[in-house]
């Protein structure tokens, strides 16, 4: 009389899982790889700033009572040094305008911002974010309503 040294007495032998009657192709057996959505700075350039970023700056602006005449993408000439660039072209009540410039069309290149007064040109560049690791819709909302807070443009000032 043969016994099974692997199972325990009074109980059936152990099946491994080529014979067991479990398919491992069977889906409904295998854990489901949970897939995450991208991450919202993962997003094309252009999705991103039209499709997050300036509603969301916009709503910042508006609720801080400063009203928005006219904000959106554009890729153009840089104001002040020139070349060519993406840029969010802003302007606010009182004829304020504001261009957060994009060396490239990624939310990680390096940035400048131009402020214009009313009916006069732009003429100071300043670098932005320059010294951050990580870029990300929260911080470049902030650091912009900050320099424009700065700048005394906001209502609550």
């Amino acid at each position: 009389m043969s016994e099974n040294l692997n199972t325990p007495a009074g109980s059936e032998p152990l099946t491994n899982a080529k014979t067991s009657n479990i398919d491992p192709q069977d889906s409904s057996t295998t854990p489901k790889k949970i897939i995450k959505p991208p991450k919202l700075e993962d997003k094309p350039f252009e999705e991103f700033i039209n499709d997050h970023m300036i509603p969301t700056l916009t709503k910042q602006l508006k609720d801080k009572g400063v009203e928005v005449t006219e904000i959106s993408l554009k890729e153009g000439e840089r104001p002040v040094t020139g070349g060519n660039c993406w840029f969010i072209y802003l302007e606010i009540s009182q004829g304020r305008r504001i261009w957060l410039c994009f060396n490239e069309p990624k939310i990680t290149s390096q940035k400048t911002i131009a402020l214009a007064e009313r009916v006069t040109e732009a003429s100071l560049i300043e670098s932005f974010l320059i010294d951050e690791r990580k870029t990300t819709l929260p911080l470049l909302v902030s650091r912009l309503l900050q320099r424009l807070n700065g700048q005394k443009w906001l209502a609550d000032n």
